[in-house]
């Protein structure tokens, strides 16, 4: 039998799956646009959405959702940062700190101006070979 505090329990699972998917897709979304160059246009108000949250030091609504949910559920909030709670721990000292963040929100940058410059470089290629005269 369902009860509510297992849904809730089970929703703020599936927050947090969908918190850390799109926290890959904004740091790493970039190299899907070599496949489908549509998804530029949902991928760069994400990595910029990514990065704002990092530099101006607030927490994602995902994490306030999350919260929400395990509080219903009965089970206990954290009062950190979603970054701070899951992916600090693994790959971070313990405390995240605004230089971090920082750090943080200039990788996010970083790595997807590299992915979309190498996606410009390797259009701008194929366009001049499409365009070079047959001889």
């Amino acid at each position: 039998m369902v009860t509510n505090a297992s849904a809730f329990r089970v929703l703020a699972d599936v927050v947090v799956l969908a918190h850390l998917t799109f926290v890959l897709f904004v740091v790493l979304g970039a190299a899907l646009v070599f496949r489908w160059p549509r998804i530029a246009w949902i991928h760069l108000p994400a990595a910029a959405w990514g990065a704002w949250i990092e530099y101006a030091g607030w927490i994602c609504p995902l994490t306030d959702l999350e919260n929400w949910l395990r509080g219903h559920a009965g089970e206990a909030v954290y009062r950190t940062t979603f970054i701070e709670q899951y992916l600090v721990p693994i790959l971070y000292p313990p405390a995240l700190d605004v230089e971090l963040q920082w750090m943080m929100g200039s990788f996010v940058i970083a790595v997807n101006a590299a992915f979309y410059a190498a996606y410009l470089r390797r259009r701008a290629r194929r366009r001049r070979q499409s365009e070079a005269p047959v001889s």
